[in-house]
């Protein structure tokens, strides 16, 4: 086995990403996975960096992540989302747990402006509309990074430390990384600590802290069965539950987006 050759984690699991084949032409360098804005470089390890780089080079690069525009996945079985990266539009559909009336979301992230609708009904209301709009960003804000987590370990508010080599729950080897934030997002008091596996270079398992401080995770889940979605990665299996749905587009009819009529996603997934 090659990589063992390698003592550092980030060159052991480079050469993982190398062997797997098509997912990675050549190693990714920092300058081809740019850290977003206020991500916390000065206080983040070299070596966490340089894995976090693997990372996203083994999940096919980050040109085919930001060259990637529309994807849809249903959360859990609870909430179907569809996301354009480019414009931030979304679409939002589930079933309100306390009413079981069913509900839509179509918004945009960026400007905080859409509709609502519940039961079938549009909200014409602006308090109760602001409120759904609020929801229709908490929901995707939470149901996005049990999908997308790994392309975000250089986002902003980000500290990324790396802790060693642990075995995860399955048995096998991986290199971690813990993941603490600053001043982003809905909950930056939380902690993540992220394993990625030396046999596949891929984040294979989180384990998540309500708080930096807490010795102890809330709770664990494994990322199993990456499979190609267009020309990237993902994950669906969290051990119990996990996402179903999932799907990539190049385009999408602008209805999907902007007309609550039901979508036919049997016409529209090959």
């Amino acid at each position: 086995m090659s990589q063992l050759l390698f003592t550092s984690p980030a060159r052991r699991l480079l050469t993982t990403a190398l062997l797997i084949g098509s997912t990675l032409a050549s190693p990714l360098a920092a300058s081809d996975n740019p850290a977003a804005p206020g991500f916390n470089a000065e206080s983040s390890d070299l070596e966490a960096i340089e894995i976090a780089n693997q990372v996203m080079a083994t999940m096919g690069g980050r040109q085919a992540w930001d060259d990637t525009r529309f994807i849809t996945w249903s959360f859990f079985g609870r909430r179907r989302h569809v996301w354009d990266k480019f414009t931030g539009d979304i679409r939002v559909e589930g079933v309100d747990r306390d009413t079981d009336e069913p509900y839509l979301i179509l918004m945009n992230l960026h400007s905080k402006t859409g509709r609502a609708w519940t039961d079938g009904e549009e909200i014409s209301d602006p308090e109760e509309r602001a409120k759904m709009l609020d929801r229709g960003e908490a929901v995707w804000i939470n149901d996005s990074y049990w999908m997308f987590m790994p392309y975000k370990l250089k986002d902003s508010g980000v500290t990324l430390r790396y802790l060693g080599e642990r075995q995860m729950q399955d048995g096998r080897n991986a290199a971690t990384l813990q993941l603490t934030f600053e001043a982003v997002g809905r909950t930056p008091e939380n902690k993540y600590m992220v394993y990625v596996a030396q046999d596949s270079g891929l984040v294979e398992q989180w384990d998540f802290y309500s708080t930096a401080e807490d010795d102890e995770p809330r709770f664990q889940n494994p990322w199993h069965n990456w499979q190609r979605h267009g020309e990237i990665l993902l994950s669906d299996n969290r051990g119990d539950g996990g996402h179903t749905d999932i799907a990539v587009f190049s385009d999408l009819p602008p209805t999907v987006l902007t007309d609550p009529a039901p979508v036919d996603w049997a016409t529209l997934i090959p």
